[in-house]
C-alpha cells in the first residue's frame, strides 16, 4: 500500500543512493595504495533522480516563490581526476576526503531512514493506531 506513495519512493531512493555512494567510497579507500587508481564518486541525489526521469524540483504555488534551477552535469559514476593532485604513483585517492564523504553519506542515510519513519508514523496516526 504505502510503497506506491511518492514520499516513500523518494525516501527509498535516497537510501539506495546513500548505499551506492558508500560502496564507491569504500572501493576508493580499499584502493588507496593501488598505483594508477582513479578515485570515483556518484552523481548527486538530485541528478540521479533527474536521470531516472523523476522530478525532484520544488513546486512554486505563487510567481514570487524561489525556483530551484540548479544544474549538476555529473554522470552517474565519474572519475574525480580534477579534485586533487595525484600521488607520484598516479593514485588520486585522498583518505581524508573519502572519510569526510563517508560521514556525509551516513547523514544522508540517516535522513532517509528518519523520513521513512516519519511517514510511517503519519500513516499510523491517520489510521488511528498512533505510534
Amino acid at each position: 500500500m504505502y510503497n506506491s506513495l511518492a514520499f516513500f519512493k523518494t525516501a527509498s531512493a535516497l537510501a539506495q543512493h546513500a548505499s551506492t555512494r558508500q560502496t564507491v567510497i569504500a572501493q576508493n579507500i580499499a584502493n588507496a595504495d593501488t598505483p594508477g587508481f582513479k578515485a570515483k564518486d556518484v552523481a548527486s541525489f538530485s541528478q540521479s533522480m533527474a536521470d531516472t526521469g523523476r522530478s525532484v524540483e520544488l513546486r512554486a504555488t505563487r510567481p514570487g516563490h524561489v525556483s530551484s534551477s540548479t544544474s549538476n552535469a555529473q554522470k552517474p559514476l565519474v572519475d574525480r581526476d580534477s579534485l586533487g593532485d595525484a600521488s607520484p604513483n598516479g593514485n588520486t585517492v585522498s583518505l581524508e576526503t573519502e572519510m569526510v564523504k563517508s560521514s556525509a553519506v551516513k547523514q544522508q542515510h540517516e535522513l532517509a531512514v528518519a523520513t521513512y519513519r516519519s511517514g510511517m508514523d503519519l500513516l499510523r496516526t491517520a489510521l488511528g493506531r498512533g505510534r
